[in-house]
């Protein structure tokens, strides 16, 4: 299936100029074409469409893989332990098994995907929390290499952010979209 994303502006990065009215057409994990929104309508008439305020660009590296998601605790809403990462002292008082290191990953990707995040920083050391971020569709990048994301171009894989600020209102990763704000 082809998928229009659009946004009032368009950055694709790689040394690119910025696009007014630009669109990506996704095709399944690719991005197929890059180019302003109208020339791609009418090439792809049937294509589904979705519109997003603000800019639409890259998405952003984190560069503290680590420290987020093996060194904090993201607590579950239904435990009695407050809604922001538990670190230090407080992470030392928990009872951390593989199972509560995964799921504890999962909510802190769901953290990182709402804030526009496409790759994280590794090395990554635990196999529940790597489990978890594979599964999410993060890229893991090696922290020998400079954190960039990959520039929108055709045949790139289709791994964007959309922000208007203050804040990201989709994710997508591969052609999925995973974190939807409006």
């Amino acid at each position: 299936m082809l998928t229009i994303h659009t946004a009032d502006l368009l950055i694709p990065g790689g040394g690119r100029s910025p696009l007014p009215g630009g669109a990506v057409l996704v095709e399944g994990r690719r991005i197929a074409a890059v180019e302003v929104y109208d020339d791609l309508v009418a090439a792809h008439p049937s294509a589904r469409v979705r519109r997003w305020p603000g800019v639409l660009t890259p998405g952003l590296v984190n560069p503290h893989g680590p420290e987020l998601l093996e060194q904090a605790y993201h607590p579950d809403p239904r435990e009695d332990l407050g809604s922001e990462p538990l670190t230090g002292e407080a992470l030392a008082s928990l009872a951390m098994t593989d199972t509560r290191w995964g799921a504890s990953a999962r909510r802190g990707v769901q953290r990182m995907l709402a804030q526009g995040t496409v790759a994280v920083v590794g090395p990554l050391r635990r196999p529940a929390v790597i489990d978890a971020v594979h599964r999410s569709g993060l890229r893991i990048q090696d922290g020998a290499t400079e954190a960039v994301p990959p520039a929108l171009v055709p045949g790139a894989d289709a791994t964007f952010a959309v922000f208007d600020a203050p804040e990201c209102v989709a994710t997508v990763i591969r052609g999925r979209l995973l974190h939807r704000r409006r």
